[in-house]
């Protein structure tokens, strides 16, 4: 029986470069898989440069609503940010691929899964993997057997009859409903980060010059409508970025240490994630008492870090999802924010609250 191997297919120069490299390295067959998570990409071109670099077969699955459902709901309830400040949208996105992953592996009876991720992301990963199916071996395609950017060209070049897309030689970049993240490799972290960076957020001189005001309505800490609007959660997150991201809201740059102690300069933009955090944190502030509010900032953290170490599947973070769930019984209400010029600051509430 021919060897088969489900790939993580962003349809980017290096996953169409590990389709033929998985094949002649493990002389097996290649299933990919790429997800709509709502990010900004062409699915379907992606299917069909997967098939032209030699997948025997290609599968493309909406995942929107179930990353919306599953994972930015309960993240947001939790008021869960990397540092109490950066919404991590590429690790929040790596439980739906890894869940995903394991389902397509079985449904084509395939041993091996593998994927493109590096550094921290390659060890979320391979967690959330594992921890879903300890059977199926794991491939790290960059990280493990050398599939590194500046051995790409060389590859291509061996492969001319390939049809290649163009790749950034720059920085990576990971795109989904929740936010958008670029790791700037040599950056001088000193310096400004140039617009043209940014794809979600208008640059501040082209900002209106007057504010928004944005009124977003929860449900026991879940948001359900803009303006009384009720809207899906795909929808209102979709939504609420388009219109924060219009004035400038979202735009975050940070310096983060890897696993190995190096340092590389990572650009956040999430004008939707910024906009909601900034609701929800100041509706449970008000519903919470004291003490309870203090204990939710401890549990915020707690399940920030199980996302950055690929736990999501822990019974850690299904304990804590109950506490968070009770905490959030409360929090029903409106909370009107004032986006203007890069800010997003709370300029009201309304609350329906209930006791504990």
């Amino acid at each position: 029986m021919t060897k088969r191997i489900v790939l993580a297919y962003s349809g980017g120069l290096q996953s169409s470069a590990a389709i033929t490299w998985l094949t002649e390295r493990h002389q097996a067959e290649v299933v990919t898989l790429s997800l709509d998570v709502g990010q900004a990409a062409d699915l379907v071109s992606a299917h069909d440069r997967a098939l032209a670099a030699g997948a025997v077969r290609s599968h493309v699955v909406d995942a929107r609503e179930a990353f919306a459902q599953d994972i930015v709901v309960p993240v947001l309830k939790a008021g869960a940010l990397s540092d109490a400040r950066y919404p991590m949208s590429t690790g929040m996105g790596r439980p739906v691929m890894a869940s995903q992953l394991v389902d397509i592996a079985r449904i084509e009876d395939a041993t091996i899964v593998a994927h493109g991720g590096v550094g921290r992301d390659r060890w979320r990963l391979d967690n959330l993997l594992r921890s879903l199916n300890p059977d199926l071996t794991v491939v790290a395609c960059a990280a493990e057997h050398g599939m590194a950017a500046s051995q790409l060209q060389e590859y291509v070049e061996r492969h001319q009859g390939r049809s290649w897309p163009a790749g950034d030689s720059r920085g990576r970049a990971d795109d989904n409903l929740w936010g958008r993240t670029t790791g700037r490799r040599g950056d001088d972290a000193a310096q400004e980060v140039p617009d043209m960076v940014f794809t979600r957020t208008r640059p501040l001189a082209r900002c209106p010059d007057e504010p928004a005001f944005v009124e977003v309505g929860f449900d026991r800490g879940v948001p359900v409508c803009i303006n009384g609007v009720k809207m899906s959660i795909v929808e209102l997150v979709a939504s609420l970025s388009i219109i924060a991201g219009e004035h400038g809201v979202g735009r975050l740059d940070r310096v983060k240490c890897g696993p190995d102690g190096t340092r590389s300069r990572v650009v956040y933009e999430a004008p939707g994630a910024v906009a909601l955090h900034a609701a929800h944190l100041e509706l449970a502030r008000f519903v919470s008492p004291g003490a309870l509010h203090a204990f939710s900032r401890t549990v915020s953290t707690v399940y920030a870090g199980l996302i950055g170490t690929g736990e999501w599947f822990s019974s850690l973070r299904r304990a804590l999802d109950a506490f968070v769930d009770r905490a959030n019984e409360p929090a029903t209400g409106t909370v009107r924010l004032r986006l203007f010029k890069a800010a997003c600051t709370v300029a009201g509430r309304t609350l329906e609250p209930r006791n504990l």
